[in-house]
C-alpha cells in the first residue's frame, strides 16, 4: 500500500494563498454589487436579469454576508453599547444577545426565501411572469439597502435610520419588478407596495418569534 501523500509547506502556503484570493474576490464582487444597486439600480437590475446565478450562489456569495450586518450590529448595539436614557443604560446579557443574533440571522435568511415565494405567487395578479428564482433574486438583492442600513443598530439611538434604508429597499424592488418579474410598469407601484407590506409583516413576525421564542428579558 502506497504511503499517503503529504503536502509540502510550500504547497500548503500556495493553497492558502489561492483560498485567500478567492475570498477577497468574492468580497470585492459583493462590495461592487452593493454599490451598483444603491447608486445605479436600473442598470444593475438589467445586469442581474441576464445573470445565470442560482439560489445557492445567491445565498453563498451574497446574502450570508449582507444578512450578517444587522445581526452583528444589533448584537453589539444592544449587548455592548446598550440603550441609555435619563442616566440609565440598559444592556441585553451577552448570552441572550448572541442567541438573538444567531436566530435573527437565520430567520432573516429564511424570510428572503419566504417573501420571494409570495412575490412569485402574486405574479399572475399583476400580469407578471411567475419565476421563483427571479422572485427570490428580486427580494434578495432588493433587500440590500435594508441589510446595509442595519449597521445603524451599532448605536441603538440611531437604529431608526435603518428604516430609511429599508424604504430605499422598497424603491429598489419597485425598480426591479418590471425587469425581473416582467410586470407592466403601471402595475409595479401596487405590486411593490404589496411586497413591502409582506416584508413589514415578516419583520414583525421575526421580532416576535426571536424575542418571545428566546424568552429574553432585560436586566
Amino acid at each position: 500500500m502506497a504511503p499517503a501523500r503529504q503536502d509540502t509547506p510550500a504547497q500548503s502556503i500556495h493553497a492558502l494563498d489561492v483560498i485567500g484570493r478567492l475570498k477577497i474576490g468574492i468580497l470585492m464582487n459583493l462590495i461592487q454589487r452593493v454599490q451598483d444597486l444603491l447608486l445605479r439600480p436600473r442598470s444593475t437590475w438589467l445586469a442581474i436579469e441576464q445573470e445565470s446565478t442560482d439560489l445557492t450562489a445567491l445565498y453563498k456569495d451574497y446574502l450570508v454576508y449582507l444578512a450578517a450586518i444587522p445581526a452583528i450590529a444589533g448584537f453589539l448595539g444592544m449587548s455592548l453599547v446598550g440603550v441609555g436614557a435619563f442616566g440609565v443604560n440598559v444592556r441585553i446579557p451577552i448570552a441572550d444577545g448572541l442567541a438573538h443574533m444567531v436566530v435573527g440571522y437565520l430567520v432573516s435568511l429564511g424570510m428572503v426565501y419566504v417573501i420571494g415565494v409570495i412575490v412569485n405567487a402574486l405574479a399572475p395578479q399583476f400580469d407578471a411572469e411567475p419565476n421563483l428564482l427571479q422572485s427570490i433574486k428580486l427580494v434578495g438583492y432588493g433587500s440590500t439597502a435594508g441589510f446595509v442600513g442595519g449597521v445603524f443598530s451599532l448605536i441603538p439611538a440611531l437604529a431608526w435610520l435603518g428604516l430609511l434604508a429599508s424604504a430605499y429597499s422598497a424603491y429598489l424592488i419597485y425598480i426591479g419588478l418590471p425587469i425581473l418579474m416582467k410586470c407592466p410598469p403601471e402595475k409595479a407601484v401596487v405590486y411593490a407596495v404589496v411586497v413591502t407590506v409582506c416584508g413589514i409583516v415578516a419583520t414583525v413576525i421575526l421580532g416576535a418569534v426571536t424575542g418571545a421564542g428566546l424568552g429574553m428579558t432585560l436586566p
